[in-house]
């Protein structure tokens, strides 16, 4: 079997090269043929340079959506299997071995492995990772991905349409055309592309944030409607808090009540560590994330579509 790996990139040249090195070291091990294809957004750094001297073909496609880079990647791809890596990614050197036991096996169609991140990371990066790591039944995150090509022309690949969550929408219809996601726990890839500040972690929960209206529009269903109303229902809260606030303190702790208890249900619903620290903290960030996910939808409807935030 070959798989080509296809790498959407911009600006990554603080990690391009440990990715790809990474991805060699495990075909390497698996014995496997690899083909690797970073796909470039425009990077103004060193990063296309970096991904040529570490082997990969580099396709240069500025200006378009993160779906777009994926589908011109797999456009140009010859391997029998694709993988899906973002470009702030070290794989484990057993990664495509364990990739290519369950192709052998059909235990499942689309893998996926939990992200794992540097003890040295800010505790807000630590635990919004942790978070991340819940394993969803009918999606899963393209941070990396492995398939059969076959699949992914199925469902017609991604959607280009969405500047972000195309990875949701892509896997929710591998879910409902019958593929099975499998995510697993171990080994674990190292996502090296961790918020460093308060002010990045808020820029990309913006950024991610800012394709939920184009998800509701392509056809998300009522299932979509959800998390969108929620987070208008709490920046509603809110707001009357801030306005009680003027009169009365109490009153307007009152009405931040649902907002706190919106932080917590989604906590809950995420079966991470019941550490009292952890679900405190995992609960402050999601409550930050629901204004957050407000402010960008209510751009969406003024089209003021939020800025791609550079990694690296």
């Amino acid at each position: 079997m070959k798989i080509s790996v296809v790498i959407p990139m911009f600006n990554e040249a603080r990690h391009i090269g440990r990715t790809l090195a990474s991805i060699r070291r495990a075909a390497d091990f698996a014995r496997i043929e690899c083909e690797l294809l970073v796909v470039d957004n425009g990077s103004t750094d060193d990063g296309p340079r970096i991904a040529v001297a570490q082997g990969a073909r580099v396709l240069d496609y500025p200006g378009i959506s993160i779906g777009a880079l994926r589908n011109r990647g797999v456009e140009a791809a010859t391997g029998d299997g694709l993988a899906f890596v973002d470009a702030d990614i070290e794989v484990p050197p057993d990664w495509l071995t364990v990739w290519r036991d369950i192709h052998d096996r059909r235990s499942a169609d689309v893998l996926a492995l939990v992200c794992d991140i540097p003890a040295d990371a800010p505790w807000f990066a630590r635990v919004w990772q942790y978070r991340g790591n819940r394993r969803a039944r009918d999606w899963l995150a393209t941070s990396n991905l492995c398939m059969p090509r076959s699949w992914f022309l199925r469902v017609g690949g991604f959607d280009e349409g969405l500047r972000t969550s195309e990875d949701k929408d892509f896997t929710l219809r591998l879910h409902r055309v019958g593929a099975r996601l499998l995510s697993l726990p171990a080994p674990k890839v190292i996502h090296w592309g961790y918020e460093r500040s308060w002010r990045e972690w808020l820029g990309k929960e913006y950024w991610r944030q800012s394709g939920g209206l184009k998800l509701i529009q392509t056809g998300g269903g009522l299932r979509a409607l959800r998390f969108p109303l929620l987070c208008a229902g709490v920046a509603a809260s809110t707001l009357v808090a801030l306005a009680l606030a003027l009169v009365c303190p109490l009153p307007a702790a009152l009405a931040l009540l649902p907002g706190l208890l919106a932080a917590f249900v989604l906590v809950l619903r995420q079966r991470a560590s019941r550490h009292p620290l952890f679900m405190t903290q995992l609960m402050a960030l999601h409550w930050l994330r629901l204004h957050v996910a407000a402010a960008a939808l209510l751009s969406g409807f003024f089209r003021r579509p939020a800025r791609r935030p550079e990694r690296g």
